[in-house]
């Protein structure tokens, strides 16, 4: 446990890429079987535990804060887990802010539903301020599950146009969350 501290500390406080590799080297296996124990995809469980990893990146400044890191990835995974298979589902599809936030973040306070619900509301703001194509192809891959070839073929462009612009929405989400705002001041989110 120990270890795990350490590299914990390591990547919140130095943003070490060695200590995320070696806490992915540590911990992916095992959250993998978790997932697939879950979704019955071997893809899926990669692609989860891929997500649940990128996760922690992208929070790493905040990685301090967690008192059970390896917990909070068991917990991530399974809540990412428990998307992916409603992804795959024939169920109605659901956009996000009409999903309550509750259901899909686990919030152990007041102030962590309120930090998730405008996170929700930022992405949606990113989301909804996208060019036409861009948020076309956006909403058809992470809102109703389609894959890279199926939006290319529905909207006629090139899977490498659709990889294309899901890189464009997912960086102006990402800065959008980094920042705490749509558009960074004084930083231009280029395409």
């Amino acid at each position: 446990m120990e270890e795990l501290q350490k590299l914990q500390l390591r990547i919140a406080m130095h943003e070490d890429i060695r200590a995320y590799r070696e806490l992915y080297l540590l911990l992916s296996e095992g959250l993998q079987h978790f997932s697939f124990s879950i979704t019955k995809s071997r893809e899926g469980a990669e692609e989860v535990v891929s997500d649940a990893f990128v996760k922690i990146w992208q929070m790493r400044s905040q990685l301090h804060s967690i008192d059970n890191l390896k917990g909070y990835l068991y917990t991530t995974t399974r809540n990412l887990s428990l998307n992916y298979l409603a992804k795959r589902s024939k169920e109605p599809i659901r956009v996000l802010h009409d999903v309550a936030e509750e259901s899909f973040i686990e919030c152990n306070s007041p102030e962590e539903l309120m930090i998730a619900r405008e996170t929700c509301k930022a992405i949606d703001r990113v989301v909804h301020g996208l060019p036409a194509q861009c948020k076309a192809v956006f909403q058809l891959v992470k809102e109703e599950g389609l894959k890279y070839k199926e939006v290319a073929s529905e909207l006629n462009i090139s899977v490498f146009t659709v990889r294309n612009q899901m890189t464009i929405a997912t960086r102006k989400i990402g800065k959008a969350l980094l920042f705490g705002v749509t558009e960074p001041a004084g930083l231009a989110i280029s395409n």
